[in-house]
């Protein structure tokens, strides 16, 4: 029987994996990404998250551009996707297998991914016969840390009569994806927009045979594959 030294990384720790992972997913957004983008995510003040970079460029895990932001070095960008596959291979495992709601995997998964091996995490892929995505939709970046190619538009950008299929929500927060889900926005569903509201209002969206408004900020999290205006 193979047998497993089980080391705990102490020099990189879950809260420098959760700065790396943060940085990341806003770089999606923006990049380079500002200081105070990364410390509002973390709910912490910019003074702390300053401090954390800093001691990330140390160990050349990011680069920082005075007011300007921090983006990932290769090895940080690397690192910062093997955290995301394991938080996301969690995902998929405690949805699929164990039949916890979509809502609820994130937080439980964020909990496991800092206290996972590299064995169980690929043993964990094997299991589950390598998934492409998340229960939210997003891509899980493969055992060499690459991350496949993001597409789609949000939904924010749709204007009356554009729709599309939803592919993911991204980022994920439980209060988000529960807001959604009562109004059965999931990946996968077929959703239009039917109206905007004057001066860059809500938006009205037709899921199904439902009709719902969501705020816009709210819309930014729905990435959409657009398809063929209604006539």
């Amino acid at each position: 029987m193979r047998r497993f030294l089980v080391v705990q990384n102490r020099s990189f720790g879950s809260s420098v994996e959760m700065y790396l992972k943060t940085i990341a997913e806003l770089t999606n957004e923006r990049e380079p990404v500002p200081v105070t983008s990364v410390a509002d995510r973390l709910g912490i003040s910019t003074v702390s998250a300053s401090e954390m970079i800093h001691r990330l460029e140390a160990r050349k895990l990011v680069k920082h551009r005075p007011y300007k932001g921090v983006y990932l070095t290769e090895v940080g960008r690397r690192k910062a996707n093997g955290v995301i596959r394991r938080q996301r291979l969690w995902e998929c495992f405690l949805n699929d297998v164990l039949g916890i709601p979509w809502e609820h995997v994130h937080d439980f998964a964020c909990q496991l991914e800092h206290a996972t091996h590299p064995v169980v995490t690929e043993a964990l892929a094997d299991f589950l016969e390598h998934p492409s995505t998340c229960p939210h939709g997003n891509p899980i970046p493969n055992a060499d840390g690459e991350m496949p190619t993001l597409e789609g538009v949000p939904l924010a950008n749709l204007k009356p009569g554009e729709k599309g299929v939803i592919l993911r929500i991204h980022p994920v927060s439980e209060e988000l994806v529960k807001h959604l889900d009562e109004r059965g926005i999931s990946p996968g569903r077929e959703i239009e927009v039917t109206e905007i509201a004057p001066f860059n209002g809500p938006q009205s969206i037709e899921v199904g045979d439902e009709v719902h408004v969501l705020g816009r900020e709210v819309a930014a999290h729905v990435m959409i594959r657009q398809t063929a205006e209604t006539s």
